[in-house]
């Protein structure tokens, strides 16, 4: 079973952080992400760009409306993704709990949420 991998940010705390502690953190994640990957059950791992450059596709009496992104009104945001592949629940839990936004970031509101997918396509 595939399961697909938000990690959230919030954008207010992770930007009160002092710009050396932000560096020091981020400096923790590529061998944390590779610690992960080395699990051979990581198909894709990405790190999403900057808020400003997100906006969001609705449908509205037929036509598609584009606004600023995020998508939500929330104090998280998705900031990366991940999809494993994963024998079992309990086998997904253990390898996303090695992602840097499980692991690190409590003062930048890091968090994971996993959730299992019901179809995949790729090319």
């Amino acid at each position: 079973m595939k399961y697909l991998g938000l990690a959230y940010f919030t954008p207010e705390k992770f930007a009160a952080m002092a710009p050396d502690d932000v560096k020091a953190l981020v400096s923790q994640c590529p061998a944390l992400d590779e610690k992960m990957r080395a699990t051979g059950k990581v198909l894709v791992s990405a790190s999403l760009g900057d808020l400003d450059g997100w906006r969001t596709l609705r449908s509205r009496k037929g036509k598609t409306h584009i606004s600023d992104g995020p998508y939500t009104e929330s104090k998280e945001v998705v900031g990366g993704l991940f999809i494993i592949e994963a024998d079992s629940h309990d086998e997904a839990l253990r390898i996303a709990s090695m992602h840097p936004a499980a692991k690190l970031g409590e003062e930048g509101g890091w968090a994971v949420e996993l959730i299992p997918m019901d179809f995949y396509l790729d090319r």
